[in-house]
C-alpha cells in the first residue's frame, strides 16, 4: 500500500482495535485519523479554563474554599480536554474494497459502517481553514436516506482521500476493482439478461426447427 493515509496506525492498541472490526482476508485500502486541527477548538476552550483554576488557587492559598474550587476547575479542564485527545487518537476513519468504517469513542467504543455499493453520492468540501490547515470534510449520500455515516470531518489529505474513495467507486471504468465486487474479482450478474435454461442468455437468438414426423399444421 502507498500514499500518506495507507500507513498503519499510530498505535498498536488502535491497530488491534481497527483489525477486529474486519472480515478475514478484508484488509484495508484507506485508513486515517481526523487532522490535528479538530483539537483546536477544545484547546481554546481548555486553557482559560485551567487558568481561571490556577488562578482561583492561587489567588487565596490560605482559604480552603477557593483553593478547593480551584483545584476542582483544573482537574475537570484537564479530564476534558484529555477525554478529546483520547477520542482524537481512537478515532479511525477506514475504507475496504467494500465498505466504510468510522470507530470512536474510548470507554464505549462505537462502529459504523456504510456498504460501498450503497453510495449514491460523495461530496468533498474544503473551507478555507481547511485549505490552509489541510483538512476537509465529507458527505456521503446514500439512497436518499440519512446515513450515521453521512458526515466526517477533519479528514486529513481530503484530496488525496476523495481520489482513494474515488477509484474504490469506479475502479471498474478504469480498469481496476469495482465497489462492492467479489474479492476474487467476481461481479455480481444482471439476472434480467442473464442465462435462461440451459445455460442461454435471454438474449440469444436460437430459431426452432419442425420435427421430423409431425403433422402438417392447418392453415
Amino acid at each position: 500500500m502507498t500514499g500518506p493515509e495507507r500507513r498503519r496506525p499510530r498505535s498498536a492498541r488502535a491497530r488491534k482495535d481497527i483489525e477486529k472490526y474486519l472480515l478475514p482476508q478484508e484488509g484495508w485500502e484507506i485508513i486515517t485519523q481526523r487532522h490535528w486541527a479538530v483539537l483546536i477548538e477544545p484547546t481554546l476552550k481548555f486553557l482559560p479554563v485551567l487558568a481561571a483554576g490556577v488562578w482561583v488557587l492561587v489567588f487565596d492559598p490560605d482559604n480552603r474554599f477557593t483553593s478547593s474550587v480551584g483545584l476542582l476547575v483544573i482537574v475537570g479542564a484537564l479530564v476534558y480536554y484529555g477525554l478529546r485527545l483520547a477520542e482524537w487518537w481512537m478515532r479511525h476513519f477506514s475504507v475496504t474494497r467494500r465498505r466504510v468504517l468510522l470507530t470512536s469513542g474510548v470507554i464505549v467504543r462505537t462502529v459504523t459502517l456504510l456498504p460501498l455499493r450503497r453510495i449514491t453520492d460523495l461530496t468533498w468540501q474544503e473551507t478555507l481553514g481547511g485549505q490552509l490547515l489541510g483538512y476537509g470534510t465529507f458527505r456521503f449520500e446514500s439512497a436518499g436516506q440519512d446515513q450515521a455515516l453521512r458526515h466526517l470531518t477533519y479528514v486529513p489529505n481530503a484530496q488525496q482521500v476523495y481520489q482513494d474513495i474515488s477509484a474504490l467507486l469506479f475502479g471498474r471504468d478504469y480498469g481496476g476493482p469495482a465497489a462492492g465486487g467479489d474479492e476474487e474479482g467476481e461481479d455480481e450478474r444482471d439476472l434480467s439478461v442473464g442465462p435462461g435454461a440451459g445455460g442461454r442468455r435471454a438474449d440469444d437468438r436460437h430459431d426452432t426447427q419442425p420435427i421430423a414426423g409431425s403433422p402438417p399444421q392447418e392453415t
